[in-house]
């Protein structure tokens, strides 16, 4: 069973960056699609980026477009989602999931992930 891990949460100021990175047990290259999600206090989970299998579509949620970036590091099986201009309603646990998706060309965030991480928190506060 594919095992997920997030790392790279913390507490930031408004407008500054942090780094997120999803790490996978096995190879999700050409296998599994990747979302991120979040979830504040008192809300829904929002999926806000995914990569697809084959590395070539990316999908932004209109919170997070233009502020944040989605990657993918084969060799070491991890997907990034880098966060910059971070505002205090990005505060929220992060999630990485997979979703099964042999050579997909594109992904959605809207359909159900199979497999999900523990998440990470992210603080944006002054």
């Amino acid at each position: 069973q594919l095992q997920l891990v997030e790392s790279g949460g913390g507490l930031v100021q408004p407008g500054g960056s942090l780094k997120l990175a999803c790490t996978a047990s096995e190879s999700i290259p050409h296998y599994y699609n990747i979302g991120w999600f979040r979830q504040a206090p008192g809300k829904e989970r929002e999926g806000i980026s995914c990569l697809s299998s084959r590395g070539e579509h990316a999908r932004y949620a209109d919170s997070v477009k233009g502020r944040f970036d989605i990657s993918r590091d084969n060799t070491k099986n991890t997907v990034y989602l880098q966060m910059n201009s971070l505002k205090p309603e990005d505060t929220a646990v992060y999630y990485c999931a997979a979703d099964w998706a042999p050579s997909a060309p594109v992904c959605v965030i809207t359909r159900p992930y199979e497999e999900w991480g523990q998440g990470t928190q992210v603080t944006v506060s002054p």
